[in-house]
């Protein structure tokens, strides 16, 4: 990581996360009956409760809306969730209206031209290396994970490594 890399991350206290590409593979599966099937990486999942521990707060910012990921959401105690949010620019500026973040506190994952503006709004924008080049050529850092894959974990860990936090909240599991 870089000195700069390290200078964006110290301030961050709200990581978002897109979902298809990021948390998942960015398939989408349906069933005969209609129902989607979400395929999540318990990677991933660690990692952000990891987050939670450092004190940094969670949100989800997707596209699409799923009951998936609104169970994956619980499940890990995400602070925010925003579905159905095509513009996720606009929904990343109404969440630091509510929430008392700002761009100088957030830290963004996303891999495709939705998640442009908002990577390149927040203080760190992150993608993967199978997102979009134009999102790639954006972002402060990319994950050597691929979208679904635990790239969302390497996020974690690059934001808890920069805060001096990361080996005190592995310690109990030495």
């Amino acid at each position: 990581m870089t000195d700069e890399q390290i200078t964006k991350l110290q301030d961050v206290k709200l990581a978002v996360f897109d979902v298809d590409g990021i948390l998942t593979n960015g398939q989408l599966l349906f069933l005969p009956d209609g129902q989607e099937v979400k395929q999540f990486n318990t990677l991933d999942g660690l990692g952000i409760k990891l987050l939670e521990k450092g004190g940094i707060e969670t949100a989800i910012i997707t596209g699409r809306r799923s009951p998936q990921v609104e169970l994956r959401a619980r499940a890990l105690g995400i602070t925010y969730l925003e579905q159905g949010r095509e513009d996720k620019l606009t929904a990343l500026q109404e969440l630091w209206q509510r929430s008392g973040h700002s761009a100088e506190t957030t830290a963004y994952i996303g891999d495709d031209l939705p998640d442009l503006s908002a990577i390149r709004a927040v203080s760190f924008g992150a993608t993967v290396p199978n997102g979009h080049p134009l999102v790639q050529q954006h972002a402060d850092w990319c994950s050597k994970r691929r979208g679904g894959e635990g790239a969302g974990r390497e996020f974690c860990e690059k934001i808890l490594a920069a805060q001096n936090k990361l080996d005190q909240i592995q310690e109990p599991y030495l």
